[in-house]
């Protein structure tokens, strides 16, 4: 049997002795997850599981406490757990688990455990993102644990993922995600104490990946995905004979190009079908199943490009929330914090694109309970729909876990709309997380738009009046209604005294 290099198996001797008499009682197994260098959560019962022979006893060990597992009946196989009394932040500490075998985990510590999880956004790694040679030489920060779970996809629920925890030092954080690791750093810094990551992303999937099959089925608003998955697979076939055609075709015009000296053309993609990570509930059976027992403090998710275009953007009104309820769920701990990051601004979105509708679903997703948002229309890149700056993401969403997660009394959140009110031939926009109160910056206050009963939008002009925005138009008899930041890629400059951007937003609800 292997066993991962970081955990140390004791009474080797006695393994020998028993397997020369007869067959060896299976050994005590952890998750990966449970590894050296591992951070738990404060403040929480904690769970400690894993696997073992028929009637094995298991004893764990953790801070001078003792616990005594529910193991196996004689006969079984399967699942054995304890649940540690709630912890103190701190460490470092040694955490045993004794069964036929012993295993020692070393240098464990106690803080907040977060899960990153979303799309390449997400994934991005800090080695990709702005300064990386001086952000990866300062990264020493041995408080901070770094947890990266290998992609993978599966048709139902598995027990265990690939990884293990390392503490975040130069070596590390590199192919580390940036977001995750700036999230952290704000927090280490601030709080003082210890801060986990578990970053479970895949590039380029859409938010059915990671959502449970069965609560994908049990909500009426959702089963369009699995319709749609089930054509996708009735078509598999022919395409991937297809596919195959191509690859061949491909692979001579590789080597003809390699031959002379030419750029090698892209590999055909696969075609969507069987073991895709766009399967509905494919990634969530893989990389957060297995992690659903682990006490965290909260997760931070940025995701939403795969479902920004025409046939999903509306639907995210409904399959975000079904998310963030479906992981609390299973993880059983409450409403948890979920933290998200609203679509920053990108100026070459495909066609049939609706970034702004997209939003709109972020936006509204707020009013389910204990969310909160990142807005980033303001540090995006036009050009590119992996903008470098992930510190300042990082920061904001970590504004929001301080707040929501810790209770901090301070600003976490830019503008978001409220509610608007007759003013003259115009509107006035009232606004929460106003803060210390409105300002414009770079210029005169830019990127609302106005429309009388035509519909027909116009820019409009906007100015600042305590606390809130007064909007109208000398091309608009009656305004009734108003937009802001309202396009794949807009121009626009609200903020609040505290230095953070407004969430686009529309007061009309027209197709």
């Amino acid at each position: 049997m292997v066993f991962p290099h970081s955990w140390k198996i004791v009474g080797i001797a006695t393994s020998l002795i028993l397997a020369s008499a007869g067959p060896a009682p299976a050994e005590v197994r952890l998750p990966a997850v449970f590894s050296d260098h591992m951070l738990l959560q404060q403040g929480v019962p904690v769970r400690v599981w894993g696997w073992s022979g028929p009637g094995e006893t298991v004893q764990v060990r953790f801070r001078d406490r003792s616990y005594r597992a529910n193991a196996p009946l004689p006969g079984d196989s399967g699942d054995w757990e304890v649940f540690l009394a709630p912890l103190e932040a701190g460490g470092p500490f040694r955490l045993e688990v004794r069964g036929t075998n012993t295993i020692v985990l070393e240098d464990v510590l106690v803080g907040d455990v977060w899960v990153a999880s979303g799309q390449s956004n997400m994934d991005w790694s800090v080695r990709r993102s702005r300064n990386p040679d001086q952000e990866i030489a300062q990264a020493n920060y041995p408080r901070i644990r770094l947890f990266k779970v290998a992609r993978k996809v599966a048709d139902s629920p598995l027990e265990d993922v690939e990884g293990a925890w390392q503490p975040c030092s130069p070596e590390s954080v590199g192919e580390f995600s940036a977001v995750g690791y700036y999230f952290a750093r704000h927090l280490h810094r601030k709080l003082g104490h210890p801060v986990g990551v578990i970053q479970t992303a895949w590039g380029g999937t859409p938010a059915q990946a990671w959502v449970s099959r069965p609560r994908l089925e049990s909500d009426p608003r959702l089963t369009s995905t699995l319709e749609a998955w089930k054509q996708v697979l009735a078509k598999y076939p022919a395409r991937q004979k297809e596919h195959l055609e191509e690859v061949a075709r491909w692979e001579r015009q590789a080597e003809s190009a390699k031959k002379s000296g030419e750029p090698v053309p892209r590999r055909p993609r696969r075609p969507l079908g069987p073991g895709h990570p766009w399967t509905p509930g494919g990634l969530y059976n893989a990389m957060i199943a297995p992690l659903t027992p682990y006490a965290v403090r909260g997760a931070i998710w940025y995701q939403g490009e795969n479902n920004a275009h025409l046939a999903e953007a509306d639907l995210y009104r409904s399959l975000f929330p079904a998310l963030i309820q479906d992981w609390r769920a299973h993880w059983k701990v409450g409403p948890f914090p979920f933290l998200f990051v609203q679509l920053a601004n990108f100026r070459k979105t495909p066609e049939g694109s609706e970034w702004p509708e997209l939003r709109e679903s972020q936006l509204m997703t707020l009013s389910v309970r204990n969310t909160g948002m990142a807005v980033t229309i303001d540090i995006g890149n036009p050009e590119d729909i992996h903008p470098k700056n992930k510190q300042d993401v990082g920061k904001r969403l970590a504004l929001a876990a301080r707040a929501l997660g810790h209770g901090e009394d301070l600003v976490y959140s830019g503008p978001i709309f409220r509610s608007v009110t007759t003013e003259g031939t115009g509107l006035r926009i009232w606004f929460d997380h106003a803060g210390g109160g409105l300002e414009n910056r770079g210029g005169a206050l830019t990127g609302f738009q106005v429309a009388g009963a035509d519909r027909r939008f116009v820019p409009a002009d906007a100015r600042i009046d305590s606390g809130t925005v007064v909007v109208a138009s000398a091309a608009v008899e009656r305004v009734v209604a108003v937009r802001y930041g309202w396009s794949d890629s807009p121009v626009c400059n609200l903020y609040n005294a505290e230095g953070l951007p407004a969430s686009p937003f529309r007061s009309d609800d027209w197709e």
